[in-house]
């Protein structure tokens, strides 16, 4: 027998979700799901997705029959090659263990329980702040979990100096970093390719093992190759390092939980012992992943027609974002709201980190139905025309009149 176990507060998405759900207000808006809405608030299944899924159900020798424990063999490699590059050397000198996962969630998790049976540090950094599931996964997973700065709440930006200062003075050789490869969640600020180049020296000289964690590739910017290229510089610098990759943003393959785990390692030697004991955490965790979603990816990635069309859909989203940045941007100006507001088109992807305080995000939820995480951050995606001028008034209104 065991006793009872205390009860923990919920997950804060997923209770804000929740409350959304729960609200009767006709003119509420949801700015906490990380999920892509059109321009009249829906849901919006991609073109691309929608003809692959149309392709698949009609394929007679279509089945439910279980995957390998490692996934699917041609999504895996087809996914290997949209984030380390068709022509990648990495895969062509077979350095790369790759393996699907239930979205990103399941490759930070897979990650982070080899890294805790066969790295030599236990330690993981992790950026402040950083996805708030981070914390949850790397500590089910064993792992110490230390924090380097990022934000700087005075110039709403990275906090450049005192990042470095921490990864060269704070950590020890064999430490993890967490990386987000693009679109930084939740406050959308991403280094410059000049400030990932430092990183990567940086990460060299004190022999740390980056850990990138992938989800918003294409997404961010509207173009694969541009939010990728982080991870192919230090392909090209660094004989170790892992990255989670997930298509739920990207494809909208939110429910479908579809996602990779991609391990560099030294020489394909060690990549064919690593597939091995990858092989023995997955099957004791999941056995096997889910493969309509992966189906799909793989699909759309092989047909030249549907690959194009999804970066079409990629600038479709990507766009749509950027212009109601600008536009809230607009609003908030127009309106005279106190402070500066160019840190939300200098940010990128699908979060904006406002700099709203806790109070201010409570009254937003509380008398306007505005629903945003209470630190600050919205989901740029739940903006649109019909609501982005209303939300500015709401945000002056707070910033104006509480602390």
């Amino acid at each position: 027998m065991i006793a009872a176990p205390p009860s923990i507060a919920p997950d804060p998405i997923f209770h804000l979700i929740g409350l959304y759900k729960a609200d009767t207000r006709a003119d509420k808006a949801d700015l906490g799901v990380g999920a892509y809405r059109s321009n009249e608030g829906k849901p919006w299944i991609l073109p691309c997705v929608k003809a692959a899924s149309e392709r698949i159900q009609a394929d007679p020798s279509y089945n439910h029959e279980y995957l390998a424990i490692s996934g699917l063999d041609e999504y895996t490699k087809s996914a290997s090659k949209v984030i380390f590059g068709q022509d990648s050397a990495l895969l062509k000198s077979n350095r790369v263990s790759s393996f699907q996962t239930v979205s990103g969630t399941g490759a930070n998790h897979l990650g982070a329980a080899f890294l805790s049976k066969f790295n030599s540090s236990k330690t993981i950094w992790v950026s402040d702040p950083t996805w708030g599931n981070h914390f949850k996964v790397f500590e089910t997973a064993n792992l110490q979990i230390k924090v380097y700065p990022y934000w700087d709440p005075a110039t709403r930006g990275l906090n450049w100096e005192a990042l470095k200062d921490t990864l060269q003075n704070q950590t020890s050789p064999g430490d993890i970093i967490l990386l987000h490869a693009c679109a930084h969640n939740p406050t959308g600020v991403d280094p410059t390719h000049q400030q990932w180049e430092e990183l990567s020296e940086i990460i060299s000289a004190k022999q740390l093992y980056p850990f990138f964690d992938a989800a918003y590739q294409g997404f961010a910017s509207g173009d694969l190759d541009h939010d990728a290229f982080a991870i192919r510089y230090f392909a090209e610098r660094h004989a170790e390092f892992l990255v989670c990759q997930s298509f739920a943003k990207n494809f909208g393959l939110y429910g479908e939980r579809t996602g990779a785990l991609h391990i560099v390692s030294k020489t394909s030697v060690v990549a064919r012992a690593v597939d091995t004991q990858l092989s023995a955490l997955q099957r004791a965790e999941i056995s096997s992943p889910p493969a309509y979603g992966a189906k799909i990816v793989a699909a759309i990635l092989a047909d030249p027609e549907l690959y194009q069309q999804w970066r079409n859909d990629l600038i479709t989203m990507s766009a749509r974002i950027k212009e109601m940045r600008t536009t809230l941007k607009s609003h908030l100006e127009s309106l005279k709201t106190p402070g500066t507001w160019d840190h939300l088109v200098d940010q990128i992807g699908m979060f904006a980190y406002t700099g709203l305080t806790p109070g201010q995000c409570q009254r937003l939820v509380n008398e306007f139905s505005i629903y945003l995480s209470s630190n600050g951050r919205v989901s740029m995606a739940g903006f649109n025309d019909s609501n982005v001028k209303s939300i500015a008034k709401a945000i002056d209104t707070v910033v104006r009149e509480t602390k």
